[in-house]
């Protein structure tokens, strides 16, 4: 069984969509970010750097005490290497889905979790951040783009690049971008989000989002100062 440490945000969404299609036991522990929960000890002892999501495995390969994961990117490459699924197993192979991997985690997460913060969170409306981020994720978009107009899927079959990448590009209408200006883009996100496993992962824990965000969360949220001891 599997212990995931999760809120509903694109980075959660990763590990739900993975733990669906490979059709894994796992149980959901809420970690509420906006009521600083990334910032209990226990929650710290396995995600050191206060982000969700964060993950137990109390099955893993070879047995032996439970191995704690966080970053999404590194547990998406567990699930695979544990399931030998969604990762090519040929060294080739391998290696056109682990750049894609990474280009998410370094370039498109963090990019457009910027172009959201100054679209929709910061206090004021810095046009400065705002043209700076819309013109960087238009660009990661073209990135993308020009990738998909290569084949059906980021890097040959469907695998963790892809799960890796679906969540972001399904906050599209919140930073204000139309997939009509990539076509490739949104003819595999129409295609990825058809699949049963997808629609069950971007629905867990979705109730918990309902209370928005407040002040407290923001500080939470934006401040980001781990609470002295």
């Amino acid at each position: 069984m599997i212990d995931l440490l999760y809120w509903p945000t694109p980075n959660g969404w990763k590990l739900t969509i993975a733990l669906e299609e490979l059709g894994l036991p796992y149980t959901v522990r809420p970690v509420n970010i906006g009521r600083g929960e990334q910032f209990d000890p226990a929650f710290l002892a396995v995600s050191p750097n206060n982000r969700i999501p964060a993950m137990l495995d109390h099955d893993p390969p070879g047995g032996g005490e439970p191995i704690a994961l966080f970053e999404s990117g590194a547990m998406l490459l567990y699930l695979a290497e544990k399931t030998g699924r969604l990762l090519p197993t040929d060294f080739r192979g391998r290696h056109a889905v682990l750049p894609w991997l990474m280009w998410q985690m370094g370039g498109l997460g963090p990019m457009l979790g910027q172009h959201g913060h100054f679209r929709l969170y910061a206090p004021e409306k810095l046009p400065y951040a705002l043209d700076r981020y819309e013109r960087e994720a238009r660009r990661l978009y073209g990135v993308l783009d020009t990738q998909l107009s290569k084949g059906e899927h980021v890097a040959g079959d469907y695998s963790i690049a892809d799960i890796a990448i679906f969540p972001w590009i399904a906050t599209h209408k919140a930073q204000g971008l139309s997939l009509d200006d990539w076509p490739h883009v949104k003819r595999w996100f129409g295609q990825l989000r058809g699949r049963e496993a997808v629609a069950r992962g971007m629905a867990v824990g979705r109730a918990l989002r309902a209370d928005g965000i407040d002040d407290e969360a923001r500080r939470n949220l934006f401040g980001q100062e781990r609470p002295t001891p």
